[in-house]
């Protein structure tokens, strides 16, 4: 796949991280890696393999993967146009700590880790940035492992409903999360996840169809989800 062209010295500049740059020093970032494209439904880089580098999301929508002993897949970050991922690589030389899929087709802009730290050695600054995005990446982390921990299974779908309706202002499509995206979403299986929906069904809370689910009650999911009113967030 060729990719498309792009102004990568602007796009960047939307990006967290390089906001603060000097046009220059983007210029010489773009310079230091390459454009990539992937296919809808491709593997952008495997969790464990060697170090992939640091990515841009041009176009297109990514979900990170985490997988499980048995192949289980669980989700723990999703992204849309203009946001880096896999930033850590970058700066520690290790292995990937997530599997990446292209769930559309994407373009992104890719940095090895060596070109990265050539680009670090001749200005300290271009890392700076990357504090406050691996402190925000943290913070989300941790809010994932407290419903893990903390919650339970009809919670957490409880919440995950809430979050992808908009507190029921939207029907969620089913074609776009059907019951093994869901599950991977919260950490759990599928058998979990229809078990959950069962229950709010069978409750009024939701109507489901097969097409798409509708929440009925969004105050009596925020009770299931241990919420506050109106405070909804994965």
């Amino acid at each position: 796949m060729k990719p498309p062209s792009f102004n990568l010295v602007e796009l960047l500049g939307r990006v967290e991280h390089f906001k603060r740059l000097l046009e220059a020093d983007r210029v010489a970032i773009v310079n230091a890696g390459q454009v990539r494209a992937f296919s809808a439904g491709a593997t952008i880089y495997r969790e464990g393999e060697s170090a992939a580098g640091m990515f841009v999301l041009l176009s297109g929508h990514v979900h990170l993967l985490k997988l499980g002993p048995q192949g289980q897949q669980s989700i723990v970050a999703e992204f849309d146009p203009i946001i880096m991922f896999n930033e850590v690589t970058v700066l520690d030389g290790g292995a990937n700590l997530t599997t990446a899929i292209a769930v559309q087709a994407c373009v992104t802009w890719n940095i090895q880790p060596a070109a990265f730290q050539a680009l670090l050695q001749r200005d300290p600054t271009i890392g700076l940035g990357l504090l406050r995005v691996l402190a925000a990446r943290m913070r989300n982390l941790m809010a994932q492992y407290e419903d893990v921990s903390f919650r339970s299974v009809l919670a957490r779908t409880a919440k995950l409903l809430l979050d992808l309706s908009a507190r029921g202002a939207q029907p969620i499509q089913r074609q776009e999360y059907p019951n093994a995206d869901l599950a991977a979403r919260i950490s759990t299986v599928p058998e979990a996840v229809s078990r959950s929906l069962q229950v709010f069904r069978k409750n009024g809370d939701i109507t489901c169809t097969r097409a798409t689910i509708t929440v009925n009650q969004p105050a009596t999911l925020e009770k299931f989800a241990q919420v506050e009113k109106g405070v909804v967030s994965l």
